[in-house]
């Protein structure tokens, strides 16, 4: 018997790893029986490794997906398209590899494959021709205009795919810019009559989704109110309530016809300033009480801080705007060889949804969602 507790103690010792200098004691159990109790282990400062290996949860690709904190689906993306007038059915953007100005037909057929992918909305760009354009943007306003035309016919085309479109008036100014000029200037007051009068003329060939993009001052409210009292109260207001005066603009500003007609002016008396974030807040913060359903942050990448503090003060709907020049450099280092095209295009885009995004529109909206379908 003596030799056989003596041989359960040694046991016990290799099991333990324990040694007889570093036993605290004895236990007696109900028979008799001696056990040796280990003494306390070394203290070790909680969540430290090795106790804590992050990796274990990287190793595997099933375990990534699972532990993901956020996800990236079709339905997060909207696509911004360009229409023309007649002409060749579709005509390459130079500045924008792979994104083209449609004619109405060929719009509905890329509207159509992009509700097939799960995309939930366009965001429509009209290409005004010049002799459309004028000082005071009347063809903005005009029913049948190619903006509104392209509306009807997409919901006619395509009912279940949400259409937007901007109020604003650069499209259509000789000018380039976003309001009525007076002696030099930008005027505000004056120029929301005309969004008032754009944003009707939209909802009238049947728009989702008004959004306003000028950055003039109380516009949100005063369209709000006009759509209200036209009953066009389901009408959405998704507002470019921190829109930056930004370089990253230009293949957009060619795409759609105004970067010849602005020349070398700039925005920066109405749209933000790139050095501002607290001012974007009071951006929003007004829009907010004006009635804007949804807020946007434009640049994207360059402004995730912004996106994240918005996100985070008002708990409502945001979007992100990846503008062209986003688009156009990623595709111009891709092409050289300098990245991999799809998977900064997806890592890109999470960056938006990690950063707080309910939604982004993109121009790599169509190969991102076939990316994501595999």
């Amino acid at each position: 018997m003596r030799d056989g507790r003596k041989s359960q103690k040694s046991s016990l010792t290799e099991n333990t790893g324990l040694t007889g200098k570093s036993l605290a004691g004895k236990s007696r159990a109900s028979k008799g029986a001696t056990f040796d109790v280990p003494a306390k282990a070394p203290e070790q400062p909680t969540g430290q490794f090795p106790r804590i290996r992050l990796r274990r949860n990287r190793a595997t690709e099933w375990s990534r997906r699972m532990v993901a904190e956020n996800r990236l689906t079709p339905a997060d993306l909207i696509l911004p398209v360009f229409v023309k007038e007649g002409g060749a059915k579709r005509e390459a953007i130079a500045a924008m590899p792979g994104v083209y100005r449609h004619t109405i037909p060929s719009l509905i057929e890329l509207a159509t494959k992009a509700a097939e992918l799960g995309i939930p909305a366009l965001a429509l760009f009209p290409v005004v021709p010049v002799e459309r354009k004028s000082a005071a943007a009347e063809e903005a306003y005009r029913a049948d205009n190619l903006c509104n035309r392209a509306v009807a016919a997409l919901k006619k085309a395509v009912p279940e795919l949400g259409l937007i479109c901007d109020v604003a008036l650069d499209p259509y100014t000789d000018h380039g810019h976003d309001g009525l000029m007076e002696d030099g200037e930008i005027v505000n007051d004056p120029t929301i009559d005309v969004l008032i009068r754009q944003s009707l003329a939209q909802a009238d060939a049947g728009v989702d989704i008004v959004a306003p993009s000028d950055m003039m001052d109380g516009r949100v409210g005063r369209i709000r109110d006009a759509l209200d009292a036209a009953g066009y109260q389901h009408v959405q207001i998704m507002s470019y309530a921190a829109k930056y005066a930004s370089g990253f603009y230009g293949p957009f500003r060619e795409a759609v016809g105004s970067k010849s007609a602005l020349g070398k002016g700039d925005k920066r008396t109405y749209q933000m300033d790139p050095a501002n974030g607290n001012e974007a807040l009071r951006e929003c913060a007004l829009d907010v009480a004006e009635g804007a359903d949804m807020l946007m942050v434009k640049p994207g990448l360059p402004y995730l801080d912004i996106l994240y503090r918005v996100k985070q003060e008002f708990r409502m709907p945001v979007f992100a705007y990846q503008v062209s020049g986003e688009y156009s450099m990623v595709k111009a280092a891709a092409a050289n060889g300098w990245l991999d095209n799809n998977r900064v295009v997806l890592e890109s885009l999470l960056s938006f949804k990690r950063a707080g995004a309910d939604g982004i529109l993109t121009y790599s909206a169509i190969e991102a969602a076939e990316l994501l379908r595999g």
